[in-house]
């Protein structure tokens, strides 16, 4: 017989097999017990968590005569043809090759049919969310009037891209990630019936790489049973995982501790060289920060994870002071971020050991140097508004009775800045501005956030983009200092024009930093001076034109006449 993948060898077969979702195969036996079968059920969660499998068992439970429980036998005829796929009343569907209007029509046309042999007609539809709109619709439909003893099961890993109307007609299961010693236990069970030695260190390497899936546990397995000669080790999972030993994690985070650069980049390199994956390597160095805090803070929950405790582990426990660690966590989720959207993450890599080496208060080093730079700045206007409230407070007491208000409360005053608008800029983007250019970057909005680190994010979280051209964009800042702060950062320019590029095909417009308070003004300018044309492609509210490209001496006009005809009538009424 051909080799089965043991993913496929070790496949769920009845409720009690699936390995972490008891909550929901507790519930589904329930209702299967008590014969309260709904016409449709979504299951959501990670790849690998067990979905298309419970929805399998699900079938063989819901048409097993044998059923007990709501366990099916797997003994029976209709249990063994489930199980084989032959069953033509249990249909299983891919939602990704078969996601047109015509497939689910035709699935809408054979639910009208009575099953032929089982009890239920079931249609499972792995990858729901790639259905296209139409088909969604037809779905719908039937989902709306269901027929008698048929069944839906929706599978998916994205329900966010499923239509609220469909999953208000569904009961929905939501899978979790498998814990990672539920994944080892499962682990060892697997080999122990395959007759295969292993070392336990292996597993645990093998079940934090799976990240909560056990398919990708049993897949890694697999390879490392492969690689291994006769015995899976740790050097075995490491090697296939491409992730760190605990003496790697050591050495290198001591070394940062001790604020060796130069140790710290040339350890990096020689990981990368080996074949270390960067993403792998990220993820493991915060599990690892993450358990040095915790070992600090609760001994006892780490206590379990004996191939950790190692010597090494246990000096950076005492030496690392608290503070320093979250440094370390936010350096690396900030990396983590970035090396998504790159193709080259060794310099982000080298950069966050630079980072991880010097001490957090380093703003310049620290991803949250410019964070700390605004808070600093406002606590130093706030101080000077405080002085300012204090004085005007002091002159308001010291006032003679009857005197009248000082100019310089009543009037307001014109404040003056050192920043200077980049009006030749703004007006060279509103002269090709289009709402479809506008559009995409609004489409994209969250998703540049998300791409910006942490400090970044802060900054262009507080503004809005007003107008783009198929060169530039428009960007206005709720706050001047923001926008100054932005305008002088280079890196952080460079950094919204890379990210606008990736995620619009074609498009890779250079910003241009305003104030929102000068937008109404700036466009207003740009209108009066002869282009107005522009205006059907510039967001303007209704009616705004007319009072945009206004004669201002008209305004004055009118001005004068409101304040001429209010003086008569308050002379008539009296």
């Amino acid at each position: 017989m051909a080799y089965q993948a043991l993913y496929r060898v070790w496949r769920s077969q009845r409720f009690d097999d699936v390995v972490g979702q008891k909550a929901i195969t507790q519930t589904l036996k329930n209702a299967i017990d008590q014969k309260q079968i709904s016409h449709a059920y979504l299951f959501t969660g990670p790849r690998g968590t067990g979905k298309t499998s419970a929805a399998k068992i699900f079938a063989k439970a819901i048409n097993c005569p044998h059923q007990v429980n709501g366990e099916p036998c797997n003994e029976c005829e209709m249990c063994r043809s489930i199980t084989a796929g032959t069953q033509e009343d249990v249909i299983e569907i891919d939602a990704a090759s078969n996601n047109g209007v015509e497939e689910i029509r035709f699935i809408r046309d054979r639910a009208n049919y009575a099953p032929t042999q089982a009890e239920y007609k079931i249609y499972i539809i792995d990858e729901v969310h790639m259905l296209s709109t139409g088909a969604f619709n037809a779905l719908l439909k039937t989902l709306e009037e269901p027929r008698k003893n048929v069944v839906f099961i929706l599978a998916t890993t994205e329900p966010h891209k499923i239509p609220a109307t469909i999953i208000s007609r569904t009961q929905r299961f939501d899978f979790k990630r498998i814990n990672t010693q539920d994944i080892v236990s499962h682990l060892k069970t697997v080999l122990d019936s395959s007759e295969i030695s292993y070392e336990e260190e292996a597993l645990q390497v093998i079940a934090r790489a799976a990240e909560g899936g056990m398919r990708d546990a049993l897949s890694i397995t697999d390879q490392a049973i492969a690689f291994s000669d006769g015995t899976v080790t740790m050097q075995d999972a490491l090697e296939v995982t491409g992730s760190l030993s605990f003496d790697m994690m050591d050495r290198l985070m001591q070394a940062c501790l001790d604020k060796e650069v130069a140790q710290a980049l040339s350890m990096l390199r020689e990981l990368l060289a080996s074949g270390k994956e960067a993403r792998r390597l990220l993820e493991n160095l915060l599990v690892y920060c993450r358990d040095l805090l915790m070992y600090q803070q609760a001994p006892q929950l780490v206590a379990d994870k004996s191939t950790q405790l190692t010597d090494g582990f246990r000096a950076l426990a005492q030496q690392t002071a608290a503070p320093k660690i979250y440094h370390w966590i936010a350096v690396l989720n900030d990396t983590q971020n970035e090396v998504r959207f790159t193709n080259n993450p060794t310099i982000y890599l080298e950069v966050a050991m630079v980072k991880l080496a010097n001490d957090p208060e380093q703003a310049a080093l620290s991803s949250g140097g410019a964070a700390t730079d605004t808070s600093q700045e406002v606590q130093q206007l706030q101080i000077a508004v405080q002085k300012l409230q204090a004085e005007i407070q002091r002159l308001q007491e010291n006032r003679p009775a009857g005197a009248a208000e000082p100019a310089t409360v009543t009037k307001k005053t014109k404040t003056t800045s050192s920043f200077r608008l980049p009006k030749e800029k703004v007006f060279q983007v509103l002269k090709g501005a289009t709402k479809k250019d506008l559009a995409n970057i609004r489409n994209i909005w969250d998703d540049l956030l998300m791409s910006l680190s942490v400090t970044q994010r802060a900054m262009l979280h507080a503004s809005e983009a007003k107008a783009a051209s198929q060169t530039g964009v428009v960007i206005a800042f709720d706050y001047e200092i923001l926008c100054q702060r932005a305008s002088n950062d280079q890196d952080f320019q460079l950094m919204i024009h890379n990210q606008i590029s990736k995620m619009v095909k074609d498009y890779a417009p250079q910003a241009v930093f305003i104030t929102k308070e000068s937008w109404p003004t700036l466009r207003r300018e740009f209108l009066a001076g002869g282009q107005v044309a522009a205006e059907t492609e510039l967001e303007v509210e209704a009616g705004d034109v007319a009072e945009e490209i206004a004669d201002p001496a008209e305004d004055e006009v009118v001005t004068q006449a409101q304040a001429l005809f209010g003086a008569l009538t308050s002379i008539e009424e009296n």
